[in-house]
């Protein structure tokens, strides 16, 4: 796949030489305004360029803010754009990204890609087949030194184990919900498919692809996954969005014949964000697919709904 700008547009050329991306925006809530839109505005390699949303008061006041147009129909955002981002909910997510790689749009991608492994693979088969480039914005592997940390982990060998808990207080069960709250797809899917994306983004790259899961629940959303990979080493996973603040957090350990090693602390989610869109415009630029793209998305739906399955079992 090669950079291939939209021909109803005039490229704006880049600070190498070539043409600037223009990206359009999807989606109005809280992560649209505290990350994407922000970042995307900051970007010093792509124009932002409009916003749609399903809610067209929320998307006109995103794109004023913003000094953006704002669409009242995706299609016509594809039409003008040559990248879309999305910041809407993986069901309505995976749909809209087939359309917009129909219509040779790049993807940026938010986490899950989907939520039923037929709508994460309709995304990656419709990346590959229009020849577009795609990355998923999965927080630890963009920020650092979080991203950094993982590249170096993934050069080293003779892992044994790893263990790794994401325990969130999106619904604390005392004290006030998080702006993410009202989000009814998190309510419904809870931690394993929100939080979980982010801790299999650190784990396949190291100890390799997961060859047998298992799941429990617990209270709360709480699910405790167990995992094998393709290393031999086996991993688990604690996962929740209905953590007591107290008990809320995040870490990841793993442990092998090089030593122990901790997932460091990080912060600037936008500018991960905007380390992200870099990745997206070196893909289209150079044609080499991203590591991080819709396929490794794809993966990790497959992952979570064997979870989903095996906890509904158990």
């Amino acid at each position: 796949m090669s950079y291939d700008l939209n021909s109803s547009v005039d490229p704006v050329p880049h600070a190498d030489g070539g043409p600037r991306l223009r990206v359009g925006l999807l989606g109005t809530g809280p992560w649209a305004h505290r990350t994407h839109a922000p970042a995307l505005a900051a970007h010093a390699g792509s124009d932002f360029a409009g916003v749609w949303g399903r809610r067209p008061q929320a998307a006109a006041e995103l794109a004023r803010v913003h000094g953006v147009k704002v669409y009242e129909d995706p299609d016509a955002l594809f039409a003008d754009c040559d990248a879309v981002a999305f910041a809407l909910p993986p069901d309505v997510q995976a749909p809209l990204a087939v359309r917009a790689a129909a219509a040779g749009c790049h993807l940026l991608l938010d986490k899950p890609v989907a939520t039923t492994v037929g709508e994460a693979r309709a995304v990656a088969d419709a990346a590959a087949l229009h020849g577009v480039a795609s990355v998923v914005f999965l927080t630890l592997r963009f920020a650092e030194p979080t991203a950094s940390w993982v590249e170096e982990q993934a050069g080293r060998s003779g892992w044994f184990t790893a263990s790794a808990h994401w325990l969130g207080a999106v619904f604390p069960p005392d004290g006030e919900a998080s702006p993410y709250a009202a989000s009814p797809w998190r309510k419904t899917k809870g931690g394993l498919w929100d939080v979980g994306p982010h801790a299999l983004s650190v784990l396949l790259p190291v100890l390799g692809d997961v060859t047998a899961v298992s799941a429990t629940r617990g209270p709360s959303d709480v699910v405790q996954l167990a995992l094998r990979h393709t290393s031999g080493a086996l991993s688990t996973a604690v996962l929740s969005l209905g953590a007591p603040r107290a008990a809320a957090g995040v870490g990841l350990e793993l442990r092998g014949a090089e030593g122990v090693f901790a997932l460091p602390d990080w912060s600037d989610v936008p500018g991960a964000y905007g380390r992200a869109l870099d990745a997206l415009v070196t893909a289209a630029r150079t044609g080499k697919p991203d590591a991080r793209g819709a396929e490794f998305g794809a993966r990790l739906t497959e992952i979570l709904a064997e979870a989903e399955r095996s906890a509904a079992e158990a």
